[in-house]
Protein backbone atom coordinates (compact mmCIF):
# COMPACT_ATOMS: atom_id res chain seq x y z
CA UNK A 1 0.00 0.00 0.00
CA UNK A 2 3.02 2.47 0.60
CA UNK A 3 4.00 2.03 -2.95
CA UNK A 4 0.61 2.89 -4.38
CA UNK A 5 0.21 5.93 -1.52
CA UNK A 6 3.88 7.15 -3.16
CA UNK A 7 3.01 6.75 -6.57
CA UNK A 8 0.17 8.04 -6.50
CA UNK A 9 1.68 11.99 -5.15
CA UNK A 10 3.41 11.30 -8.37
CA UNK A 11 -0.47 11.62 -10.33
CA UNK A 12 -0.47 15.24 -11.30
CA UNK A 13 -3.39 16.93 -13.13
CA UNK A 14 -2.01 18.99 -16.44
CA UNK A 15 -4.58 20.26 -19.09
CA UNK A 16 -7.29 18.53 -17.20
CA UNK A 17 -5.48 15.12 -17.40
CA UNK A 18 -4.22 13.04 -14.48
CA UNK A 19 -0.30 12.12 -15.65
CA UNK A 20 2.65 10.95 -14.39
CA UNK A 21 6.16 12.92 -15.63
CA UNK A 22 9.04 10.93 -18.05
CA UNK A 23 11.59 11.50 -14.82
CA UNK A 24 9.25 9.90 -12.47
CA UNK A 25 8.07 7.06 -14.40
CA UNK A 26 11.76 6.39 -15.36
CA UNK A 27 12.72 6.33 -11.38
CA UNK A 28 9.58 3.71 -10.73
CA UNK A 29 10.77 1.49 -13.73
CA UNK A 30 14.32 1.70 -12.04
CA UNK A 31 15.67 2.88 -15.45
CA UNK A 32 17.31 6.28 -16.57
CA UNK A 33 14.89 9.18 -17.95
CA UNK A 34 16.93 9.56 -21.49
CA UNK A 35 16.28 5.58 -21.88
CA UNK A 36 12.74 5.92 -21.37
CA UNK A 37 12.41 8.93 -23.58
CA UNK A 38 14.29 6.73 -26.63
CA UNK A 39 11.77 3.84 -26.10
CA UNK A 40 9.30 6.31 -26.68
CA UNK A 41 10.66 8.04 -29.55
CA UNK A 42 11.42 4.50 -31.15
CA UNK A 43 7.77 3.79 -30.64
CA UNK A 44 5.96 7.58 -31.04
CA UNK A 45 3.27 6.42 -32.78
CA UNK A 46 2.14 3.75 -30.03
CA UNK A 47 1.84 7.74 -28.18
CA UNK A 48 0.07 9.82 -30.72
CA UNK A 49 -1.62 12.02 -29.30
CA UNK A 50 -2.57 14.37 -26.06
CA UNK A 51 -4.70 11.77 -24.59
CA UNK A 52 -1.19 9.42 -24.51
CA UNK A 53 1.51 11.29 -23.68
CA UNK A 54 2.32 15.03 -24.46
CA UNK A 55 5.49 17.52 -23.66
CA UNK A 56 4.93 20.36 -20.90
CA UNK A 57 5.41 24.00 -21.96
CA UNK A 58 7.81 25.98 -19.68
CA UNK A 59 4.50 27.48 -18.34
CA UNK A 60 3.34 24.26 -16.93
CA UNK A 61 6.67 23.14 -16.10
CA UNK A 62 7.58 25.99 -13.92
CA UNK A 63 3.73 25.81 -12.58
CA UNK A 64 4.18 22.36 -11.40
CA UNK A 65 8.02 23.46 -10.15
CA UNK A 66 6.30 25.94 -7.90
CA UNK A 67 3.73 23.81 -6.08
CA UNK A 68 6.83 21.50 -4.92
CA UNK A 69 8.84 23.56 -2.04
CA UNK A 70 11.85 20.93 -2.47
CA UNK A 71 12.89 19.60 -5.66
CA UNK A 72 15.53 17.11 -6.13
CA UNK A 73 14.34 17.57 -10.06
CA UNK A 74 17.27 19.28 -10.54
CA UNK A 75 18.21 21.24 -14.11
CA UNK A 76 16.88 20.01 -17.35
CA UNK A 77 17.87 20.35 -21.14
CA UNK A 78 14.53 19.19 -22.25
CA UNK A 79 10.76 19.36 -20.54
CA UNK A 80 9.55 16.72 -19.60
CA UNK A 81 6.86 14.78 -20.90
CA UNK A 82 3.66 13.99 -19.42
CA UNK A 83 2.05 10.46 -19.71
CA UNK A 84 -1.57 10.04 -18.80
CA UNK A 85 -3.06 6.87 -17.79
CA UNK A 86 -3.50 5.49 -21.40
CA UNK A 87 0.34 6.47 -22.12
CA UNK A 88 1.47 4.24 -19.12
CA UNK A 89 -1.13 1.90 -20.05
CA UNK A 90 1.20 1.48 -23.48
CA UNK A 91 4.45 2.06 -21.92
CA UNK A 92 3.94 -1.57 -20.44
CA UNK A 93 4.15 -2.57 -24.59
CA UNK A 94 7.69 -0.80 -25.26
CA UNK A 95 9.78 -1.26 -21.68
CA UNK A 96 9.56 -4.62 -21.18
CA UNK A 97 12.08 -5.62 -17.95
CA UNK A 98 10.12 -7.30 -15.00
CA UNK A 99 10.78 -4.48 -12.92
CA UNK A 100 8.82 -2.38 -15.52
CA UNK A 101 6.12 -4.78 -16.08
CA UNK A 102 5.79 -4.80 -11.83
CA UNK A 103 5.54 -0.83 -11.62
CA UNK A 104 2.93 -0.70 -14.50
CA UNK A 105 0.81 -2.64 -12.89
CA UNK A 106 1.02 -0.63 -9.57
CA UNK A 107 1.01 2.75 -11.50
CA UNK A 108 -1.90 1.43 -13.28
CA UNK A 109 -3.57 0.57 -9.59
CA UNK A 110 -2.65 4.21 -8.36
CA UNK A 111 -4.22 5.92 -11.47
CA UNK A 112 -7.94 3.55 -10.76
CA UNK A 113 -7.53 4.25 -7.21
CA UNK A 114 -6.84 8.24 -7.57
CA UNK A 115 -9.95 7.82 -10.11
CA UNK A 116 -11.78 6.25 -7.34
CA UNK A 117 -11.22 9.02 -4.91
CA UNK A 118 -12.55 11.74 -7.54
CA UNK A 119 -15.74 9.49 -8.03
CA UNK A 120 -16.51 8.66 -4.44
CA UNK A 121 -15.00 11.76 -2.26
CA UNK A 122 -14.10 9.70 1.23
CA UNK A 123 -16.95 10.72 3.55
CA UNK A 124 -15.92 13.82 5.15
CA UNK A 125 -16.60 12.89 8.85
CA UNK A 126 -16.32 16.64 10.74
CA UNK A 127 -18.69 17.75 8.24
CA UNK A 128 -21.28 15.14 9.13
CA UNK A 129 -20.93 15.29 12.64
CA UNK A 130 -21.33 19.11 12.51
CA UNK A 131 -24.66 17.92 10.83
CA UNK A 132 -25.51 16.00 13.20
CA UNK A 133 -25.08 18.44 16.09
CA UNK A 134 -27.08 20.89 13.55
CA UNK A 135 -29.62 18.75 13.95
CA UNK A 136 -29.65 17.45 17.66
CA UNK A 137 -29.31 21.62 18.47
CA UNK A 138 -32.69 22.13 16.71
CA UNK A 139 -34.26 18.76 18.48
CA UNK A 140 -33.52 20.14 21.81
CA UNK A 141 -34.71 23.72 21.54
CA UNK A 142 -37.99 22.32 19.88
CA UNK A 143 -38.39 20.53 23.14
CA UNK A 144 -37.36 22.78 25.43
CA UNK A 145 -39.82 25.42 23.16
CA UNK A 146 -42.24 22.31 24.07
CA UNK A 147 -41.52 22.32 27.71
CA UNK A 148 -41.53 26.23 27.74
CA UNK A 149 -45.17 25.66 26.56
CA UNK A 150 -46.12 22.93 29.27
CA UNK A 151 -44.45 24.62 31.84
CA UNK A 152 -46.29 28.12 31.33
CA UNK A 153 -49.46 26.03 31.11
CA UNK A 154 -49.05 24.13 34.38
CA UNK A 155 -47.93 27.60 35.82
CA UNK A 156 -51.05 29.25 34.90
CA UNK A 157 -53.02 25.78 36.64
CA UNK A 158 -50.98 25.98 39.34
CA UNK A 159 -52.08 30.03 39.97
CA UNK A 160 -55.55 29.22 39.58
CA UNK A 161 -55.72 26.10 41.54
CA UNK A 162 -53.52 28.82 44.55
CA UNK A 163 -56.03 30.83 44.26
CA UNK A 164 -59.08 28.92 44.53
CA UNK A 165 -57.32 27.52 47.49
CA UNK A 166 -56.97 30.94 49.22
CA UNK A 167 -60.32 31.62 48.89
CA UNK A 168 -61.92 28.28 50.14
CA UNK A 169 -59.25 29.31 53.10
CA UNK A 170 -61.02 32.54 53.44
CA UNK A 171 -64.72 30.99 53.18
CA UNK A 172 -63.42 28.47 55.41
CA UNK A 173 -62.03 30.39 58.45
CA UNK A 174 -65.13 33.10 58.10
CA UNK A 175 -67.26 30.00 58.49
CA UNK A 176 -65.27 28.09 61.38
CA UNK A 177 -64.91 31.82 63.04
CA UNK A 178 -66.27 31.93 66.68
CA UNK A 179 -70.26 32.71 67.18
CA UNK A 180 -71.29 35.36 69.78
CA UNK A 181 -73.60 33.35 72.33
CA UNK A 182 -77.05 33.53 71.65
CA UNK A 183 -79.54 33.22 74.53
CA UNK A 184 -79.85 33.06 78.13
CA UNK A 185 -76.52 31.31 79.04
CA UNK A 186 -74.94 33.82 77.07
CA UNK A 187 -76.00 36.52 78.98
CA UNK A 188 -75.46 34.94 82.13
CA UNK A 189 -71.93 34.01 81.57
CA UNK A 190 -71.17 38.02 80.61
CA UNK A 191 -72.57 38.82 83.72
CA UNK A 192 -70.49 36.67 85.71
CA UNK A 193 -67.21 37.79 84.10
CA UNK A 194 -68.14 41.06 85.03
CA UNK A 195 -68.59 40.50 88.53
Amino acid sequence: MDKLSNIQRKIHEIRGYKVMLDFDLAESYGIETKVLKQAVKRNIKRFNGEDFMFELTRQEWNNLRSQFVTSSWGGMRYLPLAFTELGVAMLSSVLKSDTAIEMNRNIMRAFVAVRQLILNPPIDRVSELQNEVRELKKYVENVFKDYNDINEDTRLQLELINESLAELQAKNKALNKPCNPIGFHAIQKRREKED
